[in-house]
């Protein structure tokens, strides 16, 4: 494996309710933020940290992915839980982490929405909104 491992949506919110370094890195893009929701930590006495992956509208990937990480106060000796919709974008950013020096990058499985249901419809059968963890839109 190229980066720390998985955890659960349940772990990365357990992780960064208890370890004061711990911290969630959601790599999703602006517009989704926005549109579909992100985790709510407010009870944790932290914020999410938001740096896209993949730049909208181009859907490139970002060029400045690790300096965006340090600029927000993202740095080597911390875990990191990285957060996308299924948990594919995030795992990338945990390799690219991992590449950067980042000892403790971990995928969050599932993601925010998890994936599509029999329904049609994301966040019915994995993911942080499906486990039942804090979110809000904003």
């Amino acid at each position: 494996m190229t980066y720390a491992g998985e955890a659960s949506p349940g772990e990365a919110f357990e992780a960064v309710r208890t370890d004061p370094d711990a911290v969630i890195v959601d790599v999703r893009t602006r517009a989704e933020l926005a549109y579909v929701g992100f985790p709510d930590l407010s009870s944790t006495g932290k914020q999410l940290v938001a740096v896209e992956w993949q730049v909208f509208p181009t859907g490139q990937q970002n060029p400045r992915f690790v300096e965006d990480l340090a600029a927000n106060g993202v740095t080597p000796d911390r875990a990191v839980y990285f957060l996308c919709r299924s948990g594919s974008r995030s795992r990338f950013a945990a390799i690219a982490a991992t590449a950067a020096g980042f000892d403790r990058a971990y995928n969050i499985s599932h993601g925010f929405e998890g994936p599509v249901a029999p329904t049609g419809h994301r966040g019915e059968q994995a993911g942080w909104k499906a486990d039942g963890l804090p979110w809000r839109q904003s």
